[in-house]
């Protein structure tokens, strides 16, 4: 018997935009018409602007085996870890976005002198202990998928290059997920019945 064909897989082809929120901001409303998303992101949620090569959305459960003098094999597996994050290189350089890539509290960033074009700003890491937890978002530019990331602090070295065109520097972030007060350290939410 010849093997049935396969359906054309619903596949995912674009980097999607990223939004980041301070902690407890409020998700969208997830207004869902023709299979999209209509509904757009509260102001509390700031765009991130454009990446280098999109983002890494990564999830590990690891699981070890429970075993028994009477048998060879295990008899069952129990999750003993689970930890997440996402990672991408952020090309909108800013010192608002370099403050958010060091956890720094709104705080970090300070105008120093001056207003438009003569104004002079200045970016202080932030004193460990006072590193600040976010929120972020991420959606897909056809508007059929989201994520909610719940509490996240970025942990990954921020290492930007300064080079010869066309190379550009960029500020590399992994976000890490922790468990927030809710218990849940993300969603993800998709528009119509062919995604789901």
């Amino acid at each position: 018997m010849a093997p049935t064909p396969t359906a054309v897989p619903n596949i995912l082809t674009d980097p999607g935009y990223l939004f980041w929120a301070p902690l407890a901001t409020t998700e969208p409303i997830n207004t869902v018409v023709a299979s999209k998303f209509t509904d757009a992101w509260a102001v509390a949620w700031i765009s991130l602007g454009a990446t280098e090569d999109g983002s890494e959305f990564n999830y590990e459960t690891k699981v070890e085996p429970i075993s028994v003098a009477e048998f060879f094999d295990p008899i069952r597996y129990s999750t003993t870890e689970r930890s997440g994050s996402i990672a991408f290189n952020l090309t909108d350089f800013t010192l608002q976005n370099y403050n958010r890539a060091l956890n720094g509290p709104a705080a970090s960033v300070s105008v120093v002198t001056g207003t438009g074009t003569t104004q002079l700003n200045a970016l202080t890491p932030a004193t460990p202990g006072t590193e600040r937890r976010c929120m972020l978002g991420w959606e897909s530019l056809d508007n059929t998928m989201r994520i909610i990331m719940y509490q996240t602090i970025q942990g990954g070295t921020v290492k930007s290059a300064f080079k010869k065109a066309p190379n550009m520097a960029v500020i590399p972030c992994t976000f890490n997920f922790e468990i927030p007060t809710s218990g849940i350290p993300f969603k993800m939410y998709t528009a119509g019945a062919t995604r789901a």
